[in-house]
């Protein structure tokens, strides 16, 4: 049994309780990371903690921990965890809510504590460094239909479970969301790339999609590594027009999309621009 952490107690994650008037359960009124690790080191730390520490400001809770702390119980679980989870690719999940009431009560609630919650669990393996060994996906194309403030990574996921799921219902592997003028945004649980002639475009941030560190830490290796990559929106007749798109999450790293809505992307495999762009990722990864 993996061993998790709960209000500043580790303990099996099968002994893990939480009050059903916790907010988090009611409301959905919370905040979550996924911090990637293997053989121990974390990918994107301090992005991670920043984006955490930002998002509970954005929601008025009061970050329970300071950086050290957090970073603590990462390494903990990642090292208590480890001889459940052999291949020592270790995802952390952080969840952090509110905290409990006596009441439901849609106002924020005074003097409670937040409630802190962390678990373990086994991470994808690397993306491969090769065109011919990469893991590849397939997407579905909607219009976005979920709420204004996407840059806040809130535990109140329906809507990006929803999009999602019509994924899955179309035997695809994500879904990719536009808005109403037809420009890409993200996906149901990943960023957006896209290349065309030889040219790398992502959205630029707001509050229409999420600032995924691991976007941030591929936005860096990339200009490390003198690929021409820009910050702008594109249509989704521009993505299906591309030559190469990719989704980038903690558990996908930088992954090839070779079809959308049945619609092959290039050449139906991973691209070259692809190949440079996973290698310059994995020498940057750690460094971030």
């Amino acid at each position: 049994m993996t061993v998790a952490f709960l209000n500043g107690e580790y303990l099996p994650l099968s002994e893990a309780k939480i009050s059903p008037m916790d907010r988090g359960f009611l409301f959905g009124d919370g905040i979550y990371e996924v911090i990637p690790t293997y053989a121990g080191k974390p990918v994107g730390l301090k992005g991670h903690l920043s984006r955490l520490a930002s998002g509970l400001s954005a929601i008025e809770i009061d970050n329970p921990y300071d950086d050290a702390m957090w970073t603590s119980i990462v390494l903990q679980l990642a090292t208590e965890n480890a001889q459940h989870i052999e291949s020592g690719n270790v995802g952390v999940y952080f969840h952090v809510s509110r905290g409990t009431d006596t009441k439901r009560y849609h106002a924020y609630p005074t003097g409670v504590t937040p409630t802190v919650f962390a678990f373990a669990f086994e991470m994808a393996a690397p993306q491969s460094n090769s065109r011919s060994s990469a893991k590849v996906f397939k997407v579905a194309l909607e219009e976005d239909k979920r709420w204004q403030r996407c840059h806040i990574k809130s535990t109140s996921l329906l809507g990006n479970v929803m999009h999602f799921q019509s994924g899955v219902k179309a035997g695809v592997n994500e879904t990719i969301l536009f808005n109403e003028k037809g420009l890409i945004t993200e996906a149901s649980s990943c960023n957006v790339f896209m290349v065309k002639n030889g040219m790398i475009k992502t959205p630029p941030l707001n509050n229409e999609l999420l600032p995924g560190i691991t976007r941030h830490i591929a936005l860096e290796s990339f200009k490390r590594a003198n690929l021409n990559v820009v910050e702008e929106w594109f249509s989704k007749e521009s993505l299906l027009d591309a030559d190469e798109v990719w989704l980038t999450s903690s558990s996908k790293e930088v992954s090839p999309v070779i079809e959308i809505d049945g619609h092959v992307i290039g050449e139906g495999a991973a691209g070259e621009v692809w190949e440079r762009a996973i290698r310059a990722y994995h020498a940057y990864k750690f460094d971030a």
